[in-house]
């Protein structure tokens, strides 16, 4: 049930280079990960792009929410200098931009919806109807034979929006979700069930081995944020979990696992 790679560079390129930007893939890269994980949010006038924080202040100089302003002027904005003068001048990335990336070298995607208060909807739909049109071949290619080779061509949504995610269903079915969740209430199968996902994320902080156990045993994915050290990465991956996202790509390596 995972086809996935198990070892995913958090935000492109962890803590080595300005999150959710091109210049944290390209680090990613460089560090052998042709898996990333990264944040997408809507602009003012409903464009995808790359972003954590609703609000700027932190990589992103200045006040108000990202929903404030039109991807022409977000996409303005220098979204490295904060991490580091190297990285002065190094724009916000669309999601359009991180997809063509992404195809480019071979990068598979875990892509986290992450809206602003009140666009929940709105964002799912977004991002997977443009994920959709991106995937367009790959995902008639998965739907007319499926199996594991298929599914790993295509990105995987997920969310801690259930709305979100609904949307997404809808507007395409034919892309893959999971479900993310901090920590994982008694409710977690019947929220599987329901957003029809193929795998849950969760905060391995809170995970336990029976839980673990039991997600695999009803035929799910599961994946784990963010692990940073060797001991844990061995000690949750023995527990059966799938994958994992890690800030640590100069120490937990893209063949950890291999």
């Amino acid at each position: 049930m995972w086809p996935y790679p198990k070892i995913v560079a958090h935000r492109g390129g962890g803590k080595l280079a300005p999150e959710n930007t091109l210049a944290a893939m390209r680090c990613g890269l460089a560090h052998g990960f042709r898996a990333v994980e990264f944040d997408v949010m809507l602009s003012a006038d409903g464009v995808p792009i790359l972003m954590h924080d609703p609000v700027l202040g932190r990589t992103l100089p200045g006040l108000g929410r990202v929903s404030d302003y039109t991807a022409a002027e977000l996409t303005a904005m220098d979204a490295g200098s904060w991490f580091g003068a190297e990285f002065i001048g190094e724009p916000v990335c669309t999601y359009q931009q991180a997809m063509a990336f992404c195809r480019q070298h071979g990068i598979w995607m875990n892509v986290e919806i992450k809206p602003v208060e009140g666009f929940e909807v709105e964002t799912g739909h977004v991002v997977a109807q443009a994920t959709q049109a991106y995937f367009e071949v790959e995902v008639v290619a998965h739907l007319a034979q499926p199996s594991l080779e298929t599914a790993r061509n295509l990105p995987l949504l997920s969310s801690f929006s259930s709305a979100a995610l609904r949307a997404a269903q809808v507007a395409a079915v034919g892309i893959p979700r999971a479900y993310l969740t901090d920590v994982i209430e008694d409710d977690w199968q019947q929220n599987l069930q329901e957003l029809a996902a193929v795998a849950l994320h969760t905060n391995h902080k809170y995970l336990a081995p029976m839980q673990a156990a039991a997600i695999k045993d009803a035929g799910y994915g599961l994946f784990c944020y963010t692990v940073n050290t060797v001991k844990r990465a061995g000690e949750i991956l023995a527990w059966g979990v799938d994958g994992f996202c890690t800030d640590r790509i100069d120490l937990i390596g893209a063949d950890f696992c291999q």
